[in-house]
């Protein structure tokens, strides 16, 4: 009879807020798949566990799937991540894949998230989420990235480091413009903290602060602008206005966009929608 397969979630950073179901998993299992097995061997400390840990990673996570799968066959096996729930911008999701082609059984030992404990604290809408894990590190794959979700009508969190959130603030500020958005730090931790205002004074802020720590990105979606003839005469007005000062209209349109807190090629869209008399 196969065993089962367990996604153990792990405290962000306060140890308490480990579960008693997970730390019955934790101890009933017969192996523990971990990212860092230093790291997980501190927690189980804490906790009195002495299961046997393996490393599963991203760097092995292809061939330590397979022989964890072989294992599932007859014995249960647990995964965590360093911090949070495993799958969740963490390895897990080749293994889970595995597990279910091999008919095993598949059971989620449910805890923190780091973005959802953000979020929820953040002051930001939560009735629809977008989660897009980490952003990329180089900057044109960003502002690509960005572009892409710019319209999608749901606050956006992301996971950044603390030495790439000023360059990730400037290009979400550009591509998105300026929307109200929190940096929320060290969740859970002693240091936690909220940094909610505006893209453009976030950007400001960190552009000359030291960030350390865990970092979650939550931005507010797209507002509904230009979705009426109103709102459209509006901002093309805006645009004539600002043209009318002498700047030139890729300036204009970057300017304009970002007083409507709308990306550039949404402000684009509504300014040829009105002129086509097609709001």
């Amino acid at each position: 009879m196969p065993g089962t397969l367990y996604l153990v979630a792990t405290p962000i950073g306060n140890l308490q807020d480990i579960s008693y179901r997970a730390v019955d998993v934790l101890k009933s299992v017969s192996v523990i798949a971990c990212e860092d097995t230093r790291h997980t061997r501190k927690l189980l400390n804490h906790l009195d566990i002495k299961t046997r840990l393996i490393s599963y990673h991203e760097h092995n996570e292809a061939e330590r799937a397979e022989e964890l799968v072989g294992r599932l066959r007859q014995d249960s096996v647990a995964v965590v991540s360093d911090a949070g729930t495993p799958g969740i911008a963490d390895p897990g999701f080749r293994l889970v894949q595995r597990a279910i082609e091999a008919k095993i059984p598949v059971v989620s030992i449910p805890g923190p998230v780091a973005f959802v404990s953000a979020l929820v604290a953040s002051g930001l809408p939560t009735d629809s989420i977008f989660f897009g894990g980490f952003l990329p590190s180089k900057k044109n794959d960003r502002r690509k990235t960005l572009a892409e979700i710019a319209h999608i009508p749901a606050t956006l969190a992301f996971y950044e480091s603390p030495r790439r959130i000023a360059a990730a603030l400037a290009d979400c500020l550009e591509i998105l413009g300026d929307r109200r958005a929190v940096v929320a730090r060290e969740i859970t931790k002693l240091h936690e903290d909220y940094h909610r205002d505006t893209l453009s004074t976030l950007a400001s802020e960190f552009s000359s602060a030291t960030c350390k720590g865990e970092v979650v990105l939550l931005i507010d979606r797209i507002r509904d602008a230009g979705t009426s003839a109103e709102e459209g005469l509006l901002l093309t007005d805006r645009l004539a206005a600002i043209e009318a000062e002498g700047v030139d209209h890729k300036s204009a349109l970057k300017r304009v966009a970002k007083e409507f807190g709308i990306s550039k090629s949404e402000a684009y869209r509504i300014v040829q929608a009105e002129r086509r008399g097609n709001p």
